[in-house]
């Protein structure tokens, strides 16, 4: 089975959407916030994972110098695993760097171990708890990866 990588189109938003309710029935965005963020390309950068002429994963990202927020990150159940969720951050990462980003946040469920790992591993830290931010009282865990730092340590290692 192949998968592709490519920028997302409107013509994919239903199927992110269905997607993106499977994965997240209580926090599901509507399908009006990924019109509303496809809209915006000079702070957005959406990207979906397709196989088999379907949609198995998405990712965005918002630019606001000096801070890229990630706005959502999903692979299907059944592609979890294969390191695309990893490909996707790594992705999302380097565009907020092209964009001159300092700062790379995000939010996460403190109930997503896979996630918090996944992000921890990347060099992510947790800055702050939000108590019951999300539906049904579940805190975030709210993230913080600093560009300034690693591309300090790109130049050291390049010396």
């Amino acid at each position: 089975m192949s998968v592709t990588l490519r920028e997302m189109a409107v013509s994919d938003i239903p199927e992110v959407h269905q997607l993106e309710t499977e994965l997240f029935p209580e926090d599901a965005w509507p399908l009006a916030a990924f019109e509303s963020e496809l809209a915006q390309s000079e702070t957005r950068n959406y990207w979906v994972y397709e196989s088999d002429g379907k949609v198995i994963g998405y990712a965005g990202l918002c630019t606001v110098l000096p801070i890229s927020d990630v706005q959502t990150i999903a692979i299907s159940p059944g592609f979890q695993g294969q390191g695309l969720g990893r490909k996707l951050l790594t992705l999302l990462v380097e565009t907020a760097k092209e964009r001159n980003a300092l700062d790379v946040m995000l939010e996460v469920r403190f109930d997503n171990p896979t996630a918090i790992g996944l992000y921890e591993s990347m060099g992510f830290v947790t800055i702050h708890r939000r108590v019951g931010y999300y539906k049904g009282g579940i805190d975030a865990l709210i993230m913080r990866l600093q560009l300034d730092a690693l591309q300090g340590q790109e130049g050291e290692h390049k010396a």
